[in-house]
């Protein structure tokens, strides 16, 4: 009876576990591969707005149209039921509020008709990069991407390097340099601190270094 006990305890039987952190991760796709893969119109459409959003491959684009489809399904099933349902009611003023969070749809777009002509390019102008880019913060799209995986971009107070990240429409006016990047007038880079010192000129560093 000892040795099935030890045995037991050896093998963590009857021991409080702590739960896996896979066991809450989430496992539900995110893209959808096209269905035919070398369709040349399709392929060369992908590239031209891979280029266009200075997309990392076209994974970020199979995601916008995947989140669009499923958006686009449950606007279809709620046009379906009778327009006094308050599923519809319900559900239907979600989505556009949801629509209206994000500068997807503006405010006179008010029916659920205007979520079913929604196109992915309409997704990708609200991503952080490309807003990034027509702000002026940056000298071209792909700059843009750099200058937020970085970590030299803020939405509010908040740094966020995630190029992919869906900026909100009261957010678009806080987007700026972070405070303590040297873009945002923040302490200089390691190179430009580099060249300072090797040009006599180190003082004027350590003395924002003492600031911080």
């Amino acid at each position: 009876g000892r040795l099935a006990l030890l045995f037991l305890a050896q093998e963590g039987v009857g021991t409080a576990k702590m739960p896996s952190t896979t066991f809450y991760r989430s496992y539900s796709k995110t893209f959808k591969k096209p269905r035919r893969p070398f369709e040349k119109e399709r392929l060369d459409s992908e590239l031209k707005v891979v280029g266009e959003y200075g997309l990392r491959n076209k994974r970020e684009l199979w995601r916008v149209q995947f989140a669009l489809n499923k958006l686009r399904n449950a606007a279809r099933v709620l046009l379906t039921l009778d327009e006094k349902d308050p599923k519809r009611i319900f559900e239907g003023e979600a989505i556009m509020r949801r629509m209206y969070r994000y500068g997807l749809l503006d405010e006179t777009q008010d029916k659920l008709d205007y979520v079913l002509a929604l196109n992915p390019e309409t997704f990708l102008e609200r991503r952080l990069q490309t807003i990034v880019f027509k702000l002026g913060l940056a000298k071209s799209v792909h700059h843009a991407r750099v200058l937020i995986k970085q970590r030299h971009i803020r939405v509010g107070k908040q740094i966020v390097n995630v190029p992919s990240f869906l900026v909100r429409a009261d957010s678009q006016k806080h987007i700026d340099f972070s405070l303590n990047s040297p873009l945002g007038g923040g302490r200089p880079g390691r190179v430009k601190r580099k060249r300072q010192a090797a040009a006599g000129g180190g003082g004027g560093g350590d003395d924002e270094e003492e600031d911080e």
